[in-house]
């Protein structure tokens, strides 16, 4: 982070960056959004079969097990000289068992795209006027603001999950609206995980905004009220335009926190990621590859998160107000 970017000191997220200046992870990255958007266009556009049926993978097993046999046998034929080619049968193995599960956690990498980027949008929206509050509200807007934001990031995201699904009548009401859990429309668990994620995120992101729009020269504010601005189009037009390139680091953050703790939603019975990595290893029992596999496929959404927010940084950046040091 540059001395230019303000910093949250009260926050614990680390800023994941990324070099994009290694191609093999720009060619890995490429192949798994490949893969993952002609998988999605084969289950959820095309009528069940056309392609191929919705829990078939594309890639055939058995060459696959079998070339895991073949090497497997060699490297035993040729003793300890034969080490690294049971290393070899051993990756051929795992992707062996891998590759059945493949389409139900595209499914669920679907699902917890879906929750991160509702959540992070969403609370974005809750969280533009709880930080304008904070910083330039009066004492009842301010403490208002702070009681929220205290309280929300002073409990667990998972609990928050179980007070909305269990201990609320949310459930009840949302599975009692119409078209709820119908064609592409999502069930109950996944609109209180919504629901969740949104008011989660709003806490924190409005931390962000807060340090961002502190770092602003307060004299901005007083410069846009000297040309006849009103406080609120002060802020709205002058202040917030700059501070919100500062909170882009915050963001990138955030969006790397959601992804990962999307998975919490797989304890409301949200079928995201880690829900059908978890139900398909209880029933195979191939709990090391499920959770391997599960956890290339965050580590790949982690990854493209964190290279789209260096691009929105980067193309966002005005010399002097957010922007990156230049070398």
């Amino acid at each position: 982070m540059s001395a230019e970017e303000p910093s949250v000191a009260d926050d614990v997220r680390t800023t994941v960056t990324v070099d994009t200046d290694r191609p093999w992870a720009l060619v890995g990255l490429a192949v798994f959004w490949g893969w993952l958007l002609l998988r999605w266009t084969n289950d959820f556009l095309l009528p069940d079969g056309t392609a191929f049926p919705s829990d078939q993978s594309f890639i055939p097993v058995a060459p696959v097990a079998a070339a895991a046999e073949s090497v497997g046998a060699t490297a035993a034929s040729l003793g300890i000289v034969g080490a690294p080619l049971d290393v070899v049968a051993g990756l051929l193995g795992f992707v062996a068992g891998a590759i059945p599960s493949l389409p139900a956690l595209a499914r669920g990498a679907w699902l917890t795209i879906v929750l991160t980027v509702a959540g992070i949008a969403f609370g974005f929206v809750l969280a533009v006027p709880l930080s304008v509050a904070r910083v330039y509200g009066g004492r009842g807007l301010r403490w208002l603001s702070l009681s929220y934001t205290e309280l929300i990031r002073g409990t667990p995201l998972l609990a928050q999950l179980f007070v909305l699904y269990f201990g609320l009548p949310l459930t009840q009401i949302i599975r009692e609206m119409p078209g709820v859990g119908v064609g592409f429309v999502p069930g109950t668990a996944v609109w209180v995980a919504v629901i969740g994620f949104t008011l989660n995120s709003a806490a924190y992101q409005a931390e962000y905004i807060r340090s961002a729009l502190e770092s602003v020269d307060v004299g901005q504010l007083t410069a846009a009220r000297s040309i006849g601005l009103s406080k609120v189009d002060g802020i709205r037009y002058v202040v917030l335009p700059q501070g919100l390139r500062y909170a882009i680091p915050g963001w990138s953050n955030e969006l790397v926190y959601l992804i990962k703790y999307s998975s919490l939603a797989a304890f409301i019975t949200v079928r995201e990621l880690f829900f059908q990595a978890e139900s398909i290893a209880n029933d195979t029992f191939r709990y090391t590859e499920l959770f391997v596999l599960a956890a290339l496929f965050y580590l790949a959404l982690v990854v493209s998160a964190s290279l789209l927010m260096n691009q929105v940084e980067d193309r966002t950046a005005i010399p002097g107000i957010g922007g990156k040091r230049q070398a």
